[in-house]
């Protein structure tokens, strides 16, 4: 699902236990260092923003940011939520399953509407 898009970048929501949130540039790059600085300011103004309504609105032990590519080669950047009660605290979400998750996510559609007006 797409959450918001201009004209360089798009956020959508990636389905999980937790809050995580991509960030697209629109046009097809491999490598960061390929965008525009606008594109790259745009990058920074977003991941800033869903950062702090996270942390606000979530109250989670940490947020984590990645930008990996390895499989998708297109610059994009992960924003996840993490709770010590998630199934894979403190491993990465793409590691090995530390437990049966307790965290239960409340109000991510409330978090999406909030959100929206930020951005």
């Amino acid at each position: 699902m797409i959450v918001y898009e201009n004209r360089l970048v798009k956020i959508e929501v990636e389905e999980s236990e937790i809050p995580w949130l991509k960030i697209f540039t629109q046009k097809p790059y491999k490598e960061f260092s390929e965008c525009s600085r606008e594109e790259k300011m745009e990058i920074w103004r977003l991941l800033d923003i869903i950062e702090k309504e996270m942390l606000r609105f979530f109250q989670p032990r940490k947020i984590n940011i990645a930008s990996f590519g390895n499989y998708m080669p297109h610059v994009h950047w992960h924003i996840m939520a993490r709770f010590e009660t998630d199934s894979y605290f403190p491993e990465p979400m793409w590691g090995t399953t530390q437990r049966e998750g307790s965290y239960e996510l409340k109000g991510f559609d409330t978090f999406i509407k909030l959100l929206k007006e930020k951005v």
